[in-house]
């Protein structure tokens, strides 16, 4: 087998993949290429990539993501760029005749009030959050790119829906973060700052699910080598904690002992989001990072990273 190229190596994801592959031994195999040597939203550039080095296998990692209020301030940005990095590279790795793609999508994908826990089947059958609504769409046109290429080229391709992710490498930036990193940041320099409160985004009643970024890496090469199938599946940890509970869970982490505020101005997104993961459960995976543990490790990431 030949190189093993992964698109958005820098980010959250993609740095997880290079560790997991890099620890099973093929760092010698990997192709990676940052955005100033190679930017995946032109599509010329990356099909002279692709011809060029003939990876054998791509995890498409790369992508435009943020929270809620990136997502609902910029929604233009958020489907025009993720849209071209997809069809830049799907595309080319078609013509290159690769081996497998890795397609990783989001749980943004499926609708604002899907059964819960979301079954993979849940796909389009329902209004999707209107705060992301267009990095969701831009998702699932990746995702149809990878069953249209698999139906009429007959592409070894797949597609991973992972839920909401955490660990080193993530962005803590208020303005752009998702809820884990950001209220981490906050928690952590309220203590430092002495201050007596923070102020938590929306009611803390809305559930969601967070895997270690980690566990993401594992089962997206644990997938590569069993999964072959055309409908997506979805990646997660099968059970989820409110707002509340996550952020009581940084702060005793962070040693914050003041009160917390929440602030019901502030949107609070879709009431609950756990996914299914009984298909990928019965193929042989779990996740292993419990949340306590997986929390502890990151705010240790932070603070070195800061």
């Amino acid at each position: 087998m030949g190189a093993i190229f992964v698109a958005g190596h820098g980010g959250l994801v993609g740095s997880a993949i290079v560790r997991r592959l890099q620890s099973a031994g093929f760092g010698d195999r990997l192709l990676l290429r940052t955005r100033a040597e190679l930017d995946l939203m032109d599509a010329t550039a990356v099909r002279v990539f692709f011809e060029r080095e003939r990876p054998s296998q791509v995890y498409l990692a790369a992508a435009k993501v943020g929270g809620i209020l990136a997502n609902d301030t910029f929604p233009a940005d958020f489907i025009r760029e993720n849209l071209l990095i997809e069809t830049s590279v799907i595309h080319a790795a078609h013509l290159a005749k690769v081996d497998k793609l890795l397609f990783l999508g989001s749980s943004c994908i499926y609708p604002r009030m899907a059964p819960q826990p979301i079954p993979e089947s849940a796909l389009l059958t329902g209004a999707l959050e209107p705060t992301n609504s267009a990095y969701a769409i831009a998702k699932i046109a990746g995702i149809e790119l990878v069953r249209a290429y698999k139906k009429q080229h007959g592409m070894n391709a797949i597609s991973v829906m992972p839920t909401n992710l955490y660990g080193p490498g993530d962005n803590f930036d208020l303005n752009s973060s998702h809820v884990l990193p950001a209220l981490m940041r906050k928690f952590l320099e309220a203590k430092e700052h002495g201050l007596a409160e923070v102020s938590v985004w929306g009611s803390g009643s809305p559930r969601r699910e967070f895997l270690h970024v980690d566990d993401l890496a594992e089962a997206c090469v644990f997938l590569m080598d069993r999964y072959d199938g055309g409908e997506p599946i979805n990646v997660g940890v099968g059970e989820d904690v409110s707002i509340r509970e996550l952020a009581e869970t940084i702060a005793r982490a962070v040693g914050f002992e003041g009160r917390m505020v929440f602030d019901a101005t502030k949107p609070d997104g879709t009431p609950r989001k756990l996914l299914d993961v009984s298909r990928l459960t019965q193929l042989g995976w779990r996740a292993k990072i419990a949340l306590v543990d997986g929390i502890a490790a990151t705010l240790e990431w932070y603070r070195a990273h800061r």
